[in-house]
């Protein structure tokens, strides 16, 4: 009988993994491959050959990228290089990346910087919110752009435990944000587990030097954050889900669901178009590619525009793809005055004039 019941029980553990499995492959879009989509004035940028997991632009055209995100068990180009910012001033004919140099003090050896947003200040301050990974763990932190410098000085460093896993950052305040945090745990083999099971445990924390608060919860796998122009509606990706969940921001800066966007594809980092309000999605066509580099099969490129996402029926256009022959990995999106910046995880960028 002791038999049986443990016969029994391997029996349901096997078909609970094996039916786990098969969803993970859903979740990951492993079987999809995608149509090329071109564009005809891009070109890769020169200096960025590790990654740009995420970019912001200002309303003046500085586009500020965040480069060189390293992650346990991703890969990466440039294993050994720091990561660091980047600056393009996009209103120049020919415009070029450059790195910004950041104050002393700040420990530029273990920067990991992942997710980015910019805050302009009553008095025209420019604030820049960097998510960074050093050493793996995870932290928030704020500088000031030092224009006539073309510099940042390091003015905080926030770490919280309802941020244990950040992804990405939307400012709202000098030091007030929404985050993301795409895992529940900060345990690298935790975080696998819960993403295995499937256990929609990530949220969105909203921080300000008075209070720290979950203001949304039941993501597959929170990642890219944004807010609207008229800034009443925060966006968020779950990349897992492939999904863009829009969340009403209340007075006391909780969020409160509206819609949910479903796609067909990993959604990463949202930018919006302040003119338009438009949603531009880095995107993953097939999320075990990106996981499982091979590069003889590299991951692929997707980015969309939507409009009019507050509609019962938004319009998604596919204004890029590619299938990792130009562009592996896309996880950002941005446009500014009919240009646009791809950005990627762990490979290069492209500039492209629309």
């Amino acid at each position: 009988m002791g038999r049986l019941v443990a016969v029994s029980l391997l029996g349901i553990s096997l078909a609970l993994l094996g039916e786990r499995f098969l969803t993970l492959r859903n979740r990951l879009k492993a079987s999809r491959e995608v149509d090329p989509v071109d564009l005809p004035n891009c070109h890769l940028i020169k200096g960025i050959e590790a990654g740009s997991d995420d970019i912001d632009i200002l309303p003046n055209g500085l586009a500020f990228f965040s480069v060189g995100l390293k992650c346990p068990g991703l890969h990466s180009f440039a294993p050994d290089k720091p990561g660091g910012i980047l600056m393009m001033d996009l209103k120049e004919e020919r415009p070029r990346a450059l790195e910004l140099r950041v104050s002393r003090g700040f420990n530029l050896a273990s920067f990991n910087p992942h997710g980015i947003s910019t805050f302009i200040d009553n008095d025209d301050t420019v604030y820049l919110f960097v998510v960074n990974h050093p050493e793996f763990k995870n932290t928030v932190e704020i500088f000031k752009y030092v224009e006539e410098e073309n510099s940042l000085l390091h003015i905080k460093t926030i770490k919280h435990e309802l941020l244990p896993s950040v992804n990405d950052v939307v400012a709202v305040g000098p030091a007030h944000f929404y985050a993301t945090n795409d895992h529940y745990f900060s345990d690298t083999f935790l975080k696998y587990l819960e993403t295995y099971l499937n256990l929609h445990w990530a949220n969105v924390v909203y921080y300000s030097p008075d209070e720290v608060k979950v203001v949304a919860e039941g993501f597959d796998s929170a990642n890219g954050i944004s807010i609207s122009p008229d800034k009443k509606y925060i966006y968020v990706a779950d990349i897992l889900a492939h999904e863009i969940h829009v969340l009403e921001k209340q007075t006391n800066m909780n969020l409160t669901q509206l819609k949910v966007l479903k796609l067909d594809t990993l959604v990463d980092n949202l930018s919006i178009d302040p003119s338009s309000g438009d949603i531009w999605v880095g995107c993953h066509p097939n999320g075990q590619k990106l996981f499982v580099y091979d590069p003889n099969n590299p991951p692929s490129s997707e980015v969309l525009r939507i409009q009019n996402i507050l509609t019962e029926k938004p319009t998604v256009t596919t204004v890029y793809a590619n299938n990792g022959s130009v562009l592996q990995g896309s996880s950002v999106a941005s446009v500014y005055d009919g240009k646009l910046l791809i950005g990627t995880l762990y490979h290069r960028a492209l500039y492209c004039t629309l």
